[in-house]
């Protein structure tokens, strides 16, 4: 009879490790579907800024920040860093008045994608790091699925540049 609890003792053990490598598994795996989210969430709202900078430079900006809209709107994903950096330069040369309705759609868009660049960021960070562990790696748990990657783009937060007046 004390064999037996030998025997119990390691099917209790091949359990809990069985449990743990499940659990694991299915936290690198949720990590990687909300990197990926993340991901069309901030592609979206690079989108969304390069057009309300489109209709901006349409209204009263001209060329150059419309053709970065432009460029921003059409680039190729290996392109796309560059497109939204040279976007934002763009933007922050431009002096933006908050009254105005296409400046501030701007304003907002920008605002929006910085948290959602923040956000990609951090899940990115999250997913790579649970990919890295070395029990992951042992366990090819994220197979079948490419590494996350960061998108490097400068800080899109704009100022407004609202004229203050002395009365």
């Amino acid at each position: 009879m004390p064999g037996m609890w030998w025997v119990v003792g390691a099917v209790a053990v091949l359990g809990l490790l069985s449990a743990y490598l499940i659990w694991t598994s299915g936290r690198v795996q949720r990590l990687q579907v909300r990197a990926d989210s993340a991901a069309r969430a901030l592609d979206a709202h690079l989108l969304r800024r390069a057009a309300a900078a489109a209709v901006l430079a349409e209204q009263r900006y001209g060329v150059e920040l419309y053709a970065a809209a432009r460029i921003a709107l059409d680039a190729a994903p290996e392109e796309r860093e560059a497109a939204e950096n040279d976007l934002t330069r763009q933007l922050r040369a431009v002096r933006l008045d908050p009254d105005d309705q296409a400046c501030a759609a701007v304003i907002a868009a920008s605002r929006r994608l910085a948290l959602a660049r923040q956000v990609h960021t951090d899940l990115v960070r999250d997913a790579r790091s649970a990919r890295g562990r070395p029990v992951v790696r042992l366990f090819r748990m994220g197979r079948g699925r490419e590494w996350p990657r960061y998108f490097d783009v400068d800080d899109p937060t704009l100022a407004p540049h609202a004229d203050v007046t002395t009365g």
